[in-house]
Parts: structure tokens; sequence; C-alpha cells
């Protein structure tokens, strides 16, 4: 499977593209910045990008997303739960400092459980909400590979002090959703560099104490 990562923009946050090998179908999860950078890789890789996903719709995020959908034709994907951030994206540069990226629409939910098909591989949605109300990871189960959006990053978790965030809810969604994940998991978390589920269970001072739910699908 073909995986790049491309830190974008001013808060370098990680852009994944995944692309199936046989299909050349892609997704594009959270094309922060850079349109052009993106696409750029899209191209090197000779992928049909086939769904732009999004884990939450921070404005670093988000920023390139119009562009993508406008190069690609690809259909966008998020959490209900984070509409109304898209819909008041003005407020997030504002706040931020940042230019206001052009609006985009929503073309598809995202839901807890959902299966997205690249090709032959499953991409696994898992809702995560705390850092955002509508905030999901991506499990990739052949891959052994976990884009976790702002959920969790090497050494820490996803902060809760902005709009909609929720610090009981954070540790609950990593507790039950992302705990369970096989130790031998990597993740790609939205900023920093990549970790594991076992290493984070060990060493994240933030999850200590926390143990996953007794039995579990993964």
């Amino acid at each position: 499977m073909i995986h790049e990562v491309l830190p974008v923009g001013m808060l370098q946050m990680n852009c994944s593209v995944e692309g199936d090998e046989d299909s050349r179908e892609a997704f594009v999860i959270d094309p922060g910045d850079e349109a052009d950078r993106i696409l750029d890789v899209v191209r090197q890789h000779r992928l049909h990008v086939v769904r732009i996903v999004l884990t939450h719709a921070h404005i670093d995020h988000v920023g390139a997303v119009h562009e993508l959908r406008e190069a690609t034709g690809a259909p966008v994907c998020l959490h209900p739960s984070d509409r109304p951030m898209v819909h008041h994206i003005h407020a997030q540069a504002t706040m931020l400092g940042m230019p206001e990226p052009p609006a985009f629409p929503i073309d598809e939910d995202l839901a807890d459980g959902d299966v997205l098909r690249l090709g032959a591989v499953e991409v696994r949605v898992l809702y995560t909400p705390g850092h955002s109300p509508g905030g999901c990871c991506l499990w990739i189960p052949s891959e052994q590979r976990l884009i976790a959006g702002d959920t969790l990053f090497r050494d820490s978790v996803g902060r809760t002090d902005l709009p909609g965030g929720d610090s009981g809810q954070l540790f609950e969604s990593i507790r039950k959703q992302l705990l369970p994940l096989p130790d031998e998991t990597v993740v790609i978390p939205g900023h920093g560099p990549e970790t594991t589920i076992g290493r984070e269970r060990r060493f994240n001072p933030f999850l200590q104490g926390l143990e996953p739910p007794r039995s579990s699908a993964f």
C-alpha cells in the first residue's frame, strides 16, 4: 500500500495520502494546506483520489479541502458533529490569525464503525470525540496503521481547551477505541512524529491508569 505523510502549513499538520497499489484509488486525509504539494504526491504515484477524509474540522486540517475537491472531484467526508466548525471557519481563522480558507461542502457523513473501501483495503472509522465533538480516527487493519488526527500524539494527547473540547470524553475515546488496538499499530498523529499504540500505552504520561475494555472487537 502507498503511504505518504506530508507536514503542511504553518502548524505542520500531517496530511496523509493512502493509496491502493492495484486499483490506484487513494484517500487524502486532512489536507490542511499546500494543495499543490499534496497533488504532486498523488500524481507521482498515478493515484485517483476517491475520498477526502477529515478526522475533524479544525482549520489546520481543512485549509486545502476546497482546492483538493476542485482538482479531484472527490467527496469530502466528516463526522456530522463537526459540521458547525466548517460553517464557522471564519471564527477559527480570526482566533488563530490565519487566512480564511475557501468554503467547501461536506458530501458524506462519517459514523463510528463505518468501513470505507480503498480498492480491496478496509479503512475503519473510529469515532473519538474529545478534541472536537466530531473527531474520528481511521484504522487500516491490514497495514496495522492508525491515522489519529489530534486524538493521540507521541507522549501526549489532543488539547481540549478549544471550543467543543472535552477532556473526559477524550480519555474515554482513547480508552475504548484506541487502547484495544494491537501494540504494534503504528500511529500517525495530526502533528509530530509517528509512534505505536504499545509505546503510548507504556510511556505516555497521560494514559497511565487507563485500561481498555475487557472485551474488544479488535
